[in-house]
């Protein structure tokens, strides 16, 4: 099929990154300022739209012929700006996205350093100029006396720089068909390209935002900071009570105790001191507040809500590469606090009608309150209703499934009381006694964290991050915990030590292994000088390891290292793998594959799917009788690729979102 590779160039006075791209894009002032365009790898052409050049009929025609591709890197902001232009919705089934299969691949989503990892050349390289020219030209300027107080620099203002924007557009074309000439012996399945289709779709349906909620939390976010903020001001005579090195300074002096952090934990043992006066006492507690009463997320909101109410572009699709899971934007609802407070309704009519004190006197907090509403600002649109339905433990049947733990499986195909059932295994107690009122329940706790932290070969340390020691466990008592949960779970103790001796046979002598419903290879295109370790997923998707190499880890065995995405600094560089996180890899994205199917199904199924989160969905139903029956049923069904993995599935019907 024919292919035109494009890459486009615009102005808009919204905010891309605070607001996306569905509010940028419906500015009255977006416009498409250059359109350059390659037919089949041929010369690159540039349509200046910003001095009055058009879209040739004939290329209007073949963006709307379905049997032309249309490819771009970060598609859905191409394919959402021609919509934009041309006055109606493009069919995203036309569109590739080159991003997401550099992604898929397991590189990184920025197409200058995608460009760098592939090794490309430098007549291949995105041009570094790119940055300046689209703060002059693609978004609003200062107005000063020297510019003549415009707002916006034109083509006119500066032609050379728009020369140079020029190049640097029709650059990006020549960078982009690069990159997926490189990749493209390692294709992506048909099956991820409709799962991109619909997640684009969802991103641009979106979900309605109670702005009323917003705008009452912000203003008593803000007034309730600066409540805060003065009183401790009147107490410490700090100027700036709320920077940590001018507190610091001050509780330093007043306890005759050298602090090194203010962070949580820190400032809640300094509270646990018996000897604080009154004033250091409240100090504190402000200080708590005041980590609290941030408004980033309601900010969100606000700054990304499109003119119909609505917040669009919330999913970013591959967002993990690693494991090809999704990511959040703007608002980031992967991220989002829990809702404990009761009864939550209740609480969102007290802000709305700005009754502080009477919120503060009910619930407590006024910061931590707000922090859990923040949830509940995502609504049913008028005449709807909101339904949510989520997998049951999905992580922890998917690895029982994958290492073959019967009593596990046993436990998912029945009650279901994972956190019981392992204490029980691990301390030789009858799950029966396992209950409330039984001194043995206690032991369901250490279960608890135990199944939190150990799957993916934790050890002591992982007890720690997990809160081991606020639960109570004693520092003696962790080593014993982790020898007990890895001795009655030894089918996953195997699978870390198999997964790993995989890995490293394959990168050592090429070929593939198996490891259950597994395959590990090693996959060369030397032509483009590419290598990868692959695993092959039961559902028939790979996970990509980029320039797989065998190197010591730090304690003295061979190990697995590939090039990736360093999570701290950022930087594209050699990571080091070892068994259990292998594991956690591939648990994360069999987990992933198993919303995707669901959503695949209840796409079908005609329900609208608003957004999804981890391992739930949230539909958006105009029903009087909501079917969450069938959602569930959906839900639980079991996948085609993995016919005796025990799912399960719940959810709620609700006016807004919330997580108990």
């Amino acid at each position: 099929m024919p292919q035109i590779s494009i890459d486009i160039e615009t102005y808009s006075s919204v905010d891309l990154k605070k607001s996306g791209m569905f509010k940028y894009i419906e500015s009255p002032d977006f416009q498409i300022l250059l359109f350059a365009y390659s037919i089949d790898g041929g010369p690159v052409y540039v349509i200046d739209l910003a001095i009055g050049e058009s879209l040739l009929p004939e290329l209007i025609t073949a963006i709307n012929n379905p049997f032309y591709i249309k490819c771009a890197y970060n598609a859905m902001f191409e394919w959402g700006c021609l919509s934009k232009h041309l006055g109606y919705t493009l069919s995203i089934e036309q569109w590739r996205c080159t991003k997401i299969h550099g992604l898929y691949c397991g590189y990184p989503g920025s197409l200058e350093t995608i460009g760098k990892a592939l090794g490309l050349s430098s007549d291949k390289q995105k041009l570094n100029s790119g940055k300046a020219l689209i703060r002059y030209f693609c978004v609003p300027c200062r107005p000063t006396k020297a510019n003549g107080n415009r707002t916006r620099n034109l083509p006119h203002h500066d032609p050379d720089k728009w020369n140079l924007f020029k190049e640097y557009n029709a650059q990006d074309v020549v960078t982009e068909m690069a990159v997926a000439n490189k990749l493209a012996a390692f294709p992506m399945s048909d099956y991820i390209q409709r799962e991109w289709e619909t997640d684009v779709r969802i991103n641009a349906r979106g979900v309605a935002v109670d702005m009323s909620l917003v705008k009452a939390a912000l203003n008593m976010g803000y007034n309730t900071r600066s409540a805060l903020i003065e009183e401790a001001m009147n107490i410490s005579g700090l100027r700036n009570p709320n920077s940590i090195k001018q507190l610091t300074s001050w509780l330093e002096k007043e306890i005759d105790e050298d602090i090194h952090s203010l962070n949580k934990e820190t400032v809640s043992k300094l509270l646990d001191r018996e000897d604080n006066s009154d004033t250091v006492t409240r100090m504190l507690e402000i200080r708590q507040e005041l980590c609290k009463t941030s408004t980033k997320k309601f900010d969100a909101v606000e700054a990304a809500v499109c003119s119909d109410g609505r917040v669009r572009g919330l999913l970013q699709f591959y967002g993990a590469n690693r494991t090809g899971r999704w990511a959040g934007r703007l608002v980031q609802v992967q991220n989002l606090p829990r809702t404990y407070v009761k009864p939550l309704a209740f609480a969102r009519e007290l802000v709305i009608s700005n009754h502080t004190n009477a919120l503060r006197l009910i619930y407590g907090s006024i910061a931590d309150t707000l922090s859990q509403l923040i949830r509940t600002c995502l609504i049913s649109a008028p005449g709807c209703i909101l339904m949510d339905a989520d997998f049951a433990a999905i992580e922890a049947r998917v690895l029982a499934w994958l290492a073959g733990e019967k009593w596990r499986l046993d436990v998912f195909r029945t009650h279901g009381k994972i956190y019981e059932a392992s204490a029980s295994q691990m301390f030789g107690v009858p799950i029966e006694k396992i209950t409330k009122g039984n001194p043995a329940y206690e032991l369901r706790q250490t279960g608890k964290v135990a199944e939190l932290a150990l799957g993916y070969q934790g050890s002591t340390g992982a007890l720690v991050s997990m809160g081991a020691l606020d639960m109570g466990l004693a520092n003696e008592e962790l080593l014993d915990i982790v020898l007990r949960w890895r001795k009655a779970n030894k089918r996953i103790r195997d699978l870390w030590y198999r997964m790993e001796e995989a890995a490293v046979k394959v990168v050592s002598e090429g070929g593939s292994v198996s490891v259950g419903p597994l395959i590990f290879s090693r996959e060369f295109d030397y032509h483009n000088n590419l290598d990868f370790m692959t695993i092959r997923l039961p559902s028939g998707r790979k996970l990509y390891y980029a320039g797989p190499k065998i190197g010591v880890n730090q304690w003295g065995k061979p190990s697995v290292y590939y090039m990736g995405m360093n999570q701290t600094t950022k930087k594209w560089m050699r990571i080091d793998t070892y068994g259990g996180k292998l594991v956690e890899n591939v648990v994360q994205a069999i987990a992933r594959d198993c919303l995707s199917e669901a959503i695949t199904r209840l796409d079908k199924a005609g329900h609208r799917i608003v957004f999804h989160v981890h391992d739930e969905v949230v539909i958006e139903s105009a029903d009087a009788f909501p079917p969450l029956s069938e959602v569930i049923r959906i839900m639980s069904a079991p996948m085609p690729w993995a016919i005796d993995l025990p799912l399960d599935a719940d959810g709620w019907i609700g006016e807004f979102f919330r997580k108990d």
